[in-house]
């Protein structure tokens, strides 16, 4: 009910009766898996079950609608992306259920959705093991953000409890801005959670973090230098045709370091949180080494 119904109720006891009983159903939920060259997954998913709350409910829908348009839009993907829309809890219980061997398989990375409307802080759930290829992916994610909170997988609040449940424990974090019931977020199932607290800066953030995981993973999820041993950058115009005291500046820094990490085997996202450089930056450096054949 609504807060000014339940500021009417006079205070005594009431009968309640709950006219309901158990029955073969179905139960309705959305997806698109947009394929990719290699059968690996990375999992987007919102829940749909709050349709009377903005941040809590319509953000996370609209950001996994804005990138699936993107994906959609993204030539010879390297990589499969899965796209869910599910009633939260019971949904993704369901969806497991029926995809869990599939996910086992062939998912890479997780992520659910939710709460992720405001301009207030990123937050982000762990997995368990707070190892995992989505937990790497999230903490570069978060490199150089001012506001952002990082929670322990014991403040789970969403979809993510299902996803990394014993017997199940698929690599999946859930992201938002302000997590559900934080501090940060006193509106959080209230009738006050309206287009007052989702706004245009804080969708676009949300979006934006995600779309710079997408890119990664496309552009060079793990990136391979071409030579043996250091290249010879100067006349790549990359380095100094001088030697002299403190003429490396940062930015060089950075690319010396990203070469000098990128053996196949590590992903841009382990190399940017080794480095502590913002993921979007570790990729315009790679674009560099790219265009200069230095790298796979």
């Amino acid at each position: 009910m609504s807060q000014n119904q339940l500021k009417n109720i006079k205070k005594k006891k009431y009968k309640v009766v709950i006219d309901s009983s158990f029955k073969k159903g179905v139960m309705d939920y959305g997806e698109i898996v947009l394929k990719g060259k290699s059968k690996k997954e990375i999992l987007f998913s919102s829940y749909i079950c709050h349709p009377s709350m903005a941040n809590n409910e319509l953000s996370g829908p609209v950001i996994n609608t804005a990138l699936i348009h993107y994906v959609n839009n993204l030539k010879n993907r390297k990589y499969s992306y899965r796209f869910v829309f599910v009633p939260e809890t019971i949904g993704s219980i369901a969806y497991i259920n029926k995809n869990l061997k599939k996910l086992k398989k062939d998912l890479l990375a997780g992520f659910i959705i939710n709460c992720a409307g405001d301009d207030r802080d990123y937050s982000f759930v762990q997995t368990p093991q707070k190892n995992t290829f989505a937990d790497e992916i999230m903490n570069s994610s978060f490199i150089g953000l001012k506001k952002k909170s990082i929670y322990e997988f014991k403040d789970r609040s969403s979809d993510e409890r299902q996803y990394c449940s014993p017997g199940v424990e698929l690599p999946v974090c859930s992201f938002s801005r302000s997590k559900a019931g934080s501090k940060t977020y006193p509106e959080y199932h209230t009738s006050l959670d309206n287009f007052s607290v989702v706004n245009k800066k804080g969708l676009e953030g949300s979006f934006n973090i995600l779309k710079n995981i997408i890119d990664s993973l496309e552009f060079a999820s793990f990136p391979k230098a071409k030579t043996k041993c250091e290249p010879f950058l100067t006349k790549r115009n990359l380095y100094p045709t001088l030697s002299i005291k403190q003429n490396i500046d940062i930015e060089l820094k950075n690319l010396l370091d990203i070469l000098a990490y990128s053996n196949g085997k590590r992903s841009i996202f382990q190399i940017a949180n080794i480095l502590n450089l913002k993921l979007k930056s570790c990729i315009e450096i790679l674009k560099k080494l790219k265009k200069h054949n230095l790298i796979f």
